[in-house]
């Protein structure tokens, strides 16, 4: 999943990457190993690290909210969610996900049957597992929410990708959930467009879970 991020249009002139929180480029952080055991059983992520090199930062806008997307060597992200500025002080929300799997679309009726009925039902199944949609709507169906991210690399590359988004999670014990990220994403690709469909699965983290090295 992690080499398919640069699979999109480059950008000529690229700023310096964006961080937050002291993460940033080459940068490293590690999650409690306690609280991985803890929750393992319960969650798709089987195996998952601890410790995490960050070789790709992402960064998308919307109406004064910021997603900041850590991209690491272990097929994860960190996302980091601030409102109302870009600075530590206005994170809001901090959650670790690991790509569960990356579907090819291979034509505009698949698109359009997954933009329009399949991303933004009331409830979403995985493995079994009942989610339910986080977004609320005056609709049963919340047309996914579009998101343009910018992605940098450790080589000074940028990329550019629209992304279509809902959100879902589910309870898994422990007064803890586990979050569903469905992103229907669309690159301009060597002249013509990418498609795909990512599904990540992930957990909260708080500042006592999360340890930062620069």
């Amino acid at each position: 999943m992690f080499s398919s991020l640069f699979n999109r249009k480059k950008n000529q002139t690229v700023p310096e990457a964006p961080s937050i929180m002291g993460l940033r480029l080459n940068a490293s952080f590690e999650i409690d190993p306690l609280l991985m055991r803890t929750l393992e059983s319960e969650l798709m992520t089987d195996g998952a690290a601890t410790s995490y090199i960050i070789k790709a930062v992402g960064l998308a806008e919307l109406d004064g909210t910021w997603m900041f997307r850590f991209y690491t060597d272990d097929d994860a992200f960190l996302q980091v969610i601030s409102e109302g500025g870009k600075n530590e002080e206005d994170v809001v929300d901090v959650k670790l996900f690991h790509f569960y799997d990356t579907q090819d679309i291979a034509s505009q009726a698949v698109w359009d049957d997954l933009l329009t009925h399949k991303i933004g039902t009331s409830t979403y199944e995985l493995e079994g597992y009942t989610y339910q949609r986080v977004w609320t709507s005056a609709s049963e169906y919340h047309n996914p929410v579009h998101v343009a991210e910018t992605t940098y690399d450790e080589e000074g590359s940028s990329s550019t990708t629209d992304q279509f988004v809902m959100l879902f999670e589910r309870d898994i014990g422990h007064d803890r959930t586990e979050s569903l990220f469905l992103s229907a994403e669309e690159s301009e690709h060597e002249g013509g467009l990418n498609r795909c469909f990512v599904l990540s699965t992930g957990i909260t983290l708080t500042s006592s879970q999360l340890t930062i090295h620069g």
